[in-house]
């Protein structure tokens, strides 16, 4: 079945682009952003995705303000055959120009959310290596992921009012990933010979002239499975971001490896703070102090939701909307153990602004969990 992108030189195999090159049921195409003002007062995440073997297009915006409630949007329909259509009911993503700008667009709807929002890249996009991460023989994780950061300008609007945004106080992520990674109802197979977990944490941070990227998924005894740390410099504007492919990967500085330290509220999985160490392939090390201002709890864009599970299928178009406090989740529920959390970073001679997103199931030794959802003590 053929769609417009078919009139691209983009083929990667003799099937048209609405054909996946696997068969897996997880394979899936995500854009991905965060927005929070420098200040932490407020945040904002958004997410769409297509899993074309679910036949599923989902997607989710959702805001919270300091001392404030989460109230977040979710949608849900039949993936379109054609690719270059990002709409979901009220919500789509334009593309004003590839690498440099793109529009959020949330119009009117039940859930009282809504926005009109552009995000400006202020860097070269940013490939991280490809992480591939296995469940007995089976690939729980195969991705390609690239990272932009940027501002963004625009008006947002939510149950409790409204806030503008701009670029000379906000900030912006954005996450492109695709491959396979599990999404949507599980398949059914005989359940794993022993139990699983995960342990994650990414930091990614803007500072004036430039911006730091580190990534971890640990084991259980705390053994890297992927961990990578980038320093990539900031530029003007969005029209001075490097397009030519050589320029896009000199832009940005790998390190020899990072590390992680995170001090954990007691009776939580949460950090209270955190430092990671870029250690450069001089063996120098930049140590980088994390301190949370603001938490967003990542179930409002899918992710462990109960109901609006990435990928899941809800029906040809469902739209669905849920407000929550969260000073009173329990944390150690499986659903609010994923966070991301604005912060203000430290390195001894510079300050920056960024987020932690975390999450850790199941027994994680350095930090002392042994069971699925203990905290810390």
């Amino acid at each position: 079945m053929l769609n417009r992108l078919d009139d691209f030189p983009i083929h990667q195999t003799p099937e048209p682009i609405a054909h996946p090159a696997t068969s897996d049921h997880n394979v899936y195409d995500r854009t991905w952003f965060n927005g929070f003002a420098v200040d932490g007062s407020a945040y904002f995440g958004i997410g769409i995705a297509i899993y074309p073997n679910r036949n599923v297009m989902d997607c989710a915006f959702s805001t919270v303000t300091k001392d404030g409630r989460q109230h977040a949007f979710f949608g849900s329909r039949r993936a379109p055959l054609e690719r270059t259509d990002m709409s979901v009911g009220p919500f789509r993503l334009e593309i004003v120009e590839p690498l440099r700008q793109t529009r959020v667009i949330l119009d009117d709807n039940e859930s009282g959310l809504g926005c009109d929002i552009t995000f400006s890249a202020r860097t070269a996009p940013i490939q991280e290596g490809r992480q591939t991460l296995w469940n007995g023989t089976r690939r729980a994780m195969d991705a390609t992921r690239f990272d932009q950061f940027g501002r963004w300008s625009g008006t947002v609007e939510h149950p409790d009012g409204q806030f503008n945004v701009d670029e000379t106080s906000w900030r912006a992520t954005k996450d492109r990933s695709w491959g396979i990674r599990n999404v949507g109802e599980p398949i059914q197979a005989a359940p794993p010979s022993k139990g699983r977990g995960a342990f994650f944490l990414w930091a990614p941070l803007q500072w004036d002239d430039h911006v730091s990227h580190a990534i971890f998924f640990d084991g259980p005894n705390g053994e890297a499975l992927v961990n990578e740390g980038i320093e990539a410099p900031v530029f003007g504007s969005d029209a001075d971001i490097p397009l030519d492919p050589e320029a896009i990967v000199e832009s940005s500085v790998r390190m020899a490896r990072a590390a992680h330290r995170v001090d954990y509220h007691p009776n939580t999985r949460l950090a209270a703070r955190a430092e990671i160490d870029l250690v450069r392939l001089d063996e120098s090390i930049r140590t980088i102090q994390l301190d949370p201002i603001l938490r967003f709890q990542m179930k409002g864009l899918g992710y462990g939701h109960p109901k609006w599970r990435q990928g899941s299928w809800q029906g040809e178009l469902v739209l669905g909307a849920e407000t929550f406090d969260p000073k009173e989740l329990d944390l150690l529920q499986p659903e609010n153990i994923h966070v991301q959390q604005v912060v203000t970073a430290n390195d001894g001679t510079e300050t920056g602004i960024g987020v932690l997103e975390q999450i850790c199931l199941g027994p994680y030794r350095p930090a002392g969990f042994i069971g699925a959802l203990d905290g810390a003590k």
